[in-house]
């Protein structure tokens, strides 16, 4: 593996004593960052970052914090390493221009337009056509909802009155 060492128990020991917070403040540190620069990055306090790093420092048996930056750097290149290969994305298909001599014929499914699949299919369009689409402004929908209402209402009125001119009939 290009002569990369394998963590021995002592160093797999060390990397899991260290938090994930006191790694983020060394990785800062190795940037040369102070601790008013580190935490204005992290948004805590220079109070904290310093807490941090001592901890770190104690857990590391470091001198000072520019030993702590360097035994964490070679503890940091052993241990934290990516063990795959980086995955590689394909590149972006593009659209292929029509073969046919004519252009598409119409009962190609064009999904560039935003048809529904059975509607391509089968050249009609989906029950609910364009009256309700969730591009409509706020004030469109409530005036669709409206009219909706107002047809269910006149549909139960009509209902209630054949009713009533059957029960006439009836009664005689």
């Amino acid at each position: 593996m290009d002569g990369a060492q394998e963590p021995d128990a002592a160093e797999a020991r060390l990397w899991a004593l260290l938090t994930d917070k006191q790694r983020l403040c060394l990785d800062l540190v190795l940037q040369r960052k102070t601790s008013k620069q580190i935490a204005r990055e992290l948004g805590i306090s220079r109070y904290t970052v310093d807490q941090r790093i001592s901890a770190a420092r104690k857990t590391l048996a470091a001198i000072n914090r520019d030993d702590t930056a360097i035994r964490y750097a070679r503890l940091k290149s052993i241990c934290d390493r990516i063990a795959y290969d980086p995955v590689e994305l394909p590149i972006m298909p593009s659209l292929a221009p029509s073969d046919f001599p004519d252009g598409d014929p119409d009962h190609y499914l064009d999904v560039r337009e935003g048809k529904g699949a059975m509607a391509g299919l089968s050249g009609e369009r989906p029950p609910s056509g364009t009256i309700w689409r969730h591009d409509h402004a706020p004030t469109a929908k409530a005036t669709i909802i409206a009219i909706m209402l107002m047809v269910v209402v006149f549909a139960l009125l009509g209902g209630l009155g054949i009713a009533e001119a059957l029960t006439r009939l009836m009664s005689g």
